[in-house]
């Protein structure tokens, strides 16, 4: 059997804002909680991420995507639209800009949460096989 990751647990102050806010700049479907205690953003059919009410503070995380460079242009157009500061480091400042040094793409921002969030076309951790 392969292992997969099949669900990560995102800690926020509201789950179901949160889970929205994450959904609608991915362009990805999302679920109202159903009595349980997450609110869960289906990345792809194998991987969800739960959303889930946590006590202050928060820890913070990071999460990366690897995006088709059709689904990055659409991505980072809705991070824009949504006035949602952006730069090209992990951890530099907001610039604006669009990381390019491995021949791809890819951007930073945080969430009012403080997670730190990355979509890229270009694996620095795994190349496409």
């Amino acid at each position: 059997m392969t292992i997969q990751l099949d669900h990560f647990i995102v800690p926020a102050r509201n789950k179901v804002a949160s889970a929205r806010r994450l959904a609608e700049l991915l362009g990805l479907g999302w679920s109202e909680p159903s009595g349980g205690p997450f609110a869960p953003v289906f990345i792809n059919e194998s991987l969800t991420l739960d959303f889930m009410d946590a006590p202050e503070p928060l820890p913070r995380h990071h999460y990366c995507f690897r995006v088709t460079v059709e689904d990055f242009d659409a991505i980072l157009g809705r991070i824009k639209a949504a006035k949602i500061a952006f730069r090209s480091e992990v951890l530099g400042s907001i610039d604006g800009k669009i990381n390019t040094r491995l021949g791809g793409k890819n951007v930073y921002w945080n969430d009012p949460d403080g997670h730190q969030w990355e979509i890229l076309t270009v694996s620095y951790a795994r190349p496409v096989q």
